[in-house]
């Protein structure tokens, strides 16, 4: 007996109506996630970040440190890009994401708007912040990875959530890799991530007491080369009455996706005290040797591991939503 057409109509005619399509809604991700209802996801996206790339060098940097903020607090679901209101203190005004760049946000509210102007409601910044980072690092020169995409937008975002969650430059090695195995992270994928300290700058503040107050004895960390510390001394003279004056973590390559900064380690040129910690380190120094030799080596664990890092404590299906806007949830949360 033929199936009634009318059953078949009950069937389909709430998949026509849903706001959502009935094959987004699944939980699996997938690369394909959004090919029936936004083909052209990945080409807007590459547009809008080659764009804002050209007119603002620092954009890559900035999205992809974003991106890793967002990721090791609850997961990659954009929870970083809520703003605070009267009823809620959000993640972004945590002291330690006080200083990600505006860059980083606006390229992803650009490519957000982009993307709604042709696929309306269908596609969450949680996936639209992913592929921006990735798009962003194969712009300068990183290796390209895939990302699974379906990932929804979280519905929560607080500021006390991010408290210890985060590794700090001022941490010792063996602190740091606590934090990244309570993630589930290996050493040798924590050297590879760490790597993304190939672009991108610190501010002053953040090592200045390596220069000017590292003891009493020794007001210079000596693990800095000599000639080295001696050019950040006359970069940050004047960094307490300018806290915007910053040094790039990669003195060499600043503005290229390369093993550069595994190389400087090894020369005394780690910015941070976790960069130098890095190589100091048995855990991690055969890694950082590795990179310093291999950048083949580096760009394949380090592709693994951020596609890694983006699938962490993802939210799909009825955890999450996809929001209108990145930086407010569709309702207000009290």
């Amino acid at each position: 007996m033929a199936f009634p057409f009318f059953l078949f109509l009950l069937i389909l005619l709430p998949l026509f109506f849903s706001n959502i399509p009935f094959s987004l809604s699944q939980s699996q991700l997938s690369p394909d996630y959004y090919r029936q209802f936004c083909p052209n996801l990945d080409n807007i996206i590459r547009d809008v970040v080659t764009t804002k790339q050209i007119s603002n060098p620092t954009t890559a940097a900035g999205t992809l440190r974003l991106f890793f903020h967002d990721c090791m607090i609850g997961g990659c679901d954009a929870s970083v890009l809520i703003s605070s209101n009267s009823f809620n203190k959000a993640e972004r005004d945590a002291d330690i994401n006080l200083s990600l760049p505006g860059d980083a946000f606006d390229v992803i509210v650009r490519a957000k708007t982009a993307v709604e102007l042709s696929c309306p409601g269908i596609v969450s910044c949680a996936d639209i912040l992913a592929l921006a980072t990735r798009n962003a690092i194969t712009m300068v020169g990183g290796p390209f990875y895939t990302v699974n995409l379906g990932r929804k937008d979280s519905l929560v975002s607080t500021q006390s959530s991010v408290e210890g969650h985060m590794p700090l430059a001022n941490m010792t090695m063996d602190e740091i890799i606590k934090k990244f195995e309570s993630k589930n992270f290996t050493v040798q994928e924590l050297v590879a991530l760490t790597g993304a300290h190939t672009l991108g700058f610190a501010h002053c503040k953040e090592f200045a007491y390596r220069l000017f107050r590292y003891s009493k004895t020794v007001p210079t960390d000596p693990a800095y080369n000599p000639k080295y510390a001696e050019a950040l001394k006359k970069l940050c003279h004047n960094y307490e009455k300018n806290p915007a004056m910053s040094a790039f973590n990669d003195v060499m390559t600043p503005s290229k996706f390369d093993n550069l900064y595994y190389q400087n380690l090894e020369k005394g040129m780690g910015l941070l005290e976790s960069d130098n910690a890095l190589f100091q380190n048995p855990k991690t120094r055969p890694f950082v040797q590795l990179y310093a030799k291999n950048q083949t080596a580096f760009f394949n664990d380090f592709a693994r591991a951020i596609e890694k890092l983006s699938l962490n404590g993802v939210k799909t299906g009825n955890q999450g939503e996809v929001r209108r806007k990145c930086d407010a949830f569709n309702s207000i949360h009290i």
